[in-house]
């Protein structure tokens, strides 16, 4: 069917390890069945090794390769790290840019980016689910390219040494409780390989506050940030954006993510609805953030008051498991939490370019950040700065959808 390279690459140990019994029932008869020919076939053996293989194969292929990857979000990105930040060498030591058309195979934990682009079936979704954007690529379908989010942890202004990495991402980038999840959940992986230990990780850092300094950037066209109105059911114009667009927001925060790509995290877990419902036109961000300073009944930062404000937190993460509803709850005027009046929004959900992020020094788990499943940490004094991109044409990551 096709004469260009393909390579066809699984990870054995992703999510609860099935990934090369499903590729041998499931996807190389169907590649066999449609007469595909398969360049190079390779189980990933280690942490960064897929990519390095995707590397190697572009190295030594010209014009479009693809790949079909069995695995979960966090080696597709192993992979757009490894060659987004790196110069490729053989048959495309000259080439300006190079793109890779990717099939999505979920044998993941919680397969975000796959859930996102294919809505799950609420009954038992059998191999046909998990092979929709193979089917895509088999019957020639179109691909949607990947927007990127770049973040940048740099050091304080006056270090002697610049200690500066790049992360990029293309599902979600947060620090705060998301960040503290999947940084205390890597330790549970090996008893709890389903989603159950984000819960679990999550209930051991409810009561977290975060202190920061936040920078949100405004969209190129809109030249300001936006913000979720529940009232009109739209996007407005952020109420402390600066003459530039600009709006500072101050901490302590309990929740801060930013997604691309995707409207959730987990199958049911939609906690950026209106990527999907309400999708931009342009380059950008959705952020939802959530501060206990918006609550009320707010007087002071106590243990009473972290604990008593995890349970609201509990209810926002609750609801967005019912399809996205945490957007939409507000604050009575005693801090209880309702799905109607007008009082403050709970969640803050934004639509903007990028973030920055400058935690305190003296909080420690605000210095977390997550790209992608993957733990970073800020060093004291510095500050991760995240936008949203599109690589320049012939260049990134297109999936077939």
């Amino acid at each position: 069917m096709t004469s260009c390279p393909l390579l066809v690459m699984y990870n054995p140990v992703c999510g609860n390890g099935t990934a090369e019994v499903f590729f041998n029932e499931h996807v190389f008869p169907r590649l066999e069945d449609a007469h595909i020919t398969v360049t190079q076939n390779v189980a990933t053996g280690a942490a960064g090794h897929a990519g390095i293989i995707v590397r190697e194969f572009l190295e030594q292929y010209e014009g479009n390769v693809t790949v079909i990857l069995g695995s979960g979000d966090g080696t597709l990105h192993e992979i757009i790290n490894a060659l987004s930040l790196v110069a490729l060498k053989g048959v495309r030591e000259n080439v300006a840019s190079s793109s890779v058309r990717v099939v999505l195979v979920p044998c993941g934990t919680a397969n975000a980016l796959y859930c996102s682009l294919f809505k799950p079936i609420p009954m038992n979704e059998g191999p046909a689910y998990k092979l929709k954007s193979l089917e895509a690529f088999i019957e020639g379908s179109n691909v949607i390219p990947l927007t990127l989010a770049v973040t940048s942890l740099s050091s304080p202004p006056s270090s002697k040494r610049s200690c500066s990495k790049v992360a990029v991402s293309a599902v979600v980038t947060s620090t705060a409780l998301h960040a503290s999840i999947l940084h205390d959940s890597e330790s549970l992986r090996k008893e709890m390989p389903s989603i159950e230990r984000f819960k679990v990780a999550a209930r051991n850092n409810i009561t977290q506050w975060y202190s920061s300094h936040v920078k949100l950037l405004p969209a190129s066209s809109a030249q300001s940030v936006e913000i979720y109105d529940p009232d009109q059911k739209t996007f407005v114009t952020h109420e402390d954006s600066d003459d530039h667009g600009i709006v500072d927001v101050y901490g302590p925060f309990t929740y801060f993510l930013s997604t691309v790509n995707v409207d959730r995290l987990e199958p049911a877990f939609r906690i950026t609805p209106l990527a999907s419902d309400f999708a931009s036109s342009e380059v950008s961000l959705d952020l939802v953030m959530i501060r206990p300073h918006r609550d009320p009944t707010f007087v002071m930062d106590t243990i009473e008051a972290r604990n008593a404000f995890a349970e609201k937190s509990h209810a926002v993460l609750t609801a967005a498991y019912q399809d996205g509803s945490h957007i939409n709850l507000r604050y009575t005027d005693d801090g209880k939490i309702t799905s109607e009046g007008t009082g403050p929004t709970v969640v803050e959900y934004i639509r903007c370019r990028g973030w920055e992020w400058i935690p305190d020094d003296v909080d420690e788990k605000a210095h977390l950040l997550c790209s992608d499943g993957a733990i970073f940490s800020i060093v004291k004094g510095g500050r991760a700065a995240c936008r949203a991109a599109v690589p320049a044409d012939g260049a990134g990551f297109l999936v077939y959808v």
